[in-house]
């Protein structure tokens, strides 16, 4: 287990609107220049180039899964035989929609852009996050990724309560909170958080995206009223909550009880070596080193792009166990002391800044 170590810090507030914004600006922490892996400028190249191939089969694939799995919870309705289909088919609709989600809001996942758009929007719908907010929350997230204050996706913050990290396995409380949020946009009111982060021509399109969201959930809700039966929300509605535990037990290990207010990846994020199924239903975020440090290399690229920093990082975990070995110890210290996090051994520089071109300077935009 990597060492925790202890500074005297005081409860912080994690919210835009309090103090700690000002704060991390006055340290030169916001919309700062980032650490980078020193990678040859054309290899980087190579590896930012997008195609629509991997994406149309994975797509297909999830797609087809998706039905397969819906289907027979349909036939078996009624009987025990439904259970496995409905809890493959809510792991699929509310996890895996996640990485679709968050490569499609890159627009790196397709080649051509209106494809990554669609399945943004219908995976939007399905992780149960409203598509433009937030498209802006998390093109914050990594302009200033756990910078207290700044990123509004900071999910384990300090310290953590217990039971909110166990809710997060049954959406909670992401999708009353979401909800909330639908209902507010739906009439055309913004909080002073969201005119924070989101600009204001982007208003229109986020109500008329709420109003939508509503009236889905709605039809389903009806549908399930009329006929008397669950079957209808057990497709939409439902596995919002019954179908979060994969999201939930991938995402928490990206950035989970490792150091805030850093301008470097290598010490709040974490690579995970994972097999090619849970790469499948991840979209290789297990890269998750490798993708906040170059994120507009593809989601089919990461593999080879984590090759090519390796030497440059700390040695990657060795799969889910390993990484929950070192984050539920960590989470529990920090819920008696928010001061403790888990800082990551940096390796010597392996490769000379000179011989490459991969600052930030020379890749304009690798922050989008």
């Amino acid at each position: 287990m990597a060492e925790i170590m202890t500074t005297a810090v005081k409860k912080r507030d994690y919210g835009l609107l309090g103090p700690e914004g000002k704060l991390s600006a006055a340290k030169g922490l916001v919309s700062a220049t980032w650490y980078t892996c020193p990678i040859p400028r054309q290899r980087l190249k190579e590896l930012m180039r997008r195609k629509n191939g991997p994406a149309i089969r994975d797509t297909l694939l999830w797609f087809a899964l998706l039905a397969a799995s819906g289907f027979g919870g349909y036939y078996y309705w009624g009987t025990w035989w439904c259970v496995p289909f409905f809890a493959c088919y809510g792991a699929l609709f509310a996890s895996t929609s996640d990485s679709r989600w968050h490569e499609c809001g890159h627009r790196t996942a397709f080649k051509t852009r209106w494809m990554n758009d669609v399945v943004y929007q219908i995976a939007s719908f399905m992780v149960f996050r409203e598509a433009t907010s937030w498209r802006w929350s998390h093109a914050r997230h990594h302009t200033d990724t756990l910078i207290v204050g700044r990123d509004l996706e900071i999910a384990v913050p300090r310290p953590p309560s217990i039971l909110a990290f166990c809710l997060k396995f049954i959406s909670l409380p992401h999708a009353p909170r979401e909800l909330g949020k639908l209902l507010r946009h739906s009439i055309g009111h913004l909080t002073l958080e969201d005119r924070e982060y989101v600009p204001e021509t982007e208003y229109r399109k986020m109500f008329w995206e709420a109003r939508a969201y509503l009236v889905i959930l709605a039809t389903f809700i009806g549908l399930a009223v009329w006929t008397h039966s669950f079957l209808p929300v057990m497709y939409v509605g439902l596995p919002t909550f019954y179908g979060a535990w994969l999201q939930a037990f991938f995402g928490l290990t990206q950035h989970a009880g490792l150091a805030e207010d850093v301008l470097d990846h290598r010490l709040n994020s974490r690579t995970i070596y994972m097999n090619p199924i849970f790469r499948f239903l991840y979209w290789n975020m297990n890269y998750h080193v490798e993708h906040h440090m170059f994120p507009l290399v593809p989601y089919h690229a990461l593999m080879a792009l984590h090759e090519e920093m390796r030497d440059d990082c700390p040695r990657a975990y060795s799969g889910l166990i390993a990484a929950y070995r070192e984050i539920i110890p960590a989470v529990l210290r920090q819920a008696k002391d928010p001061s403790y996090y888990v800082t990551r051994p940096l390796p010597a520089a392996k490769r000379s800044l000179d011989a490459c071109d991969s600052t930030p300077a020379a890749l304009e935009g690798n922050r989008a």
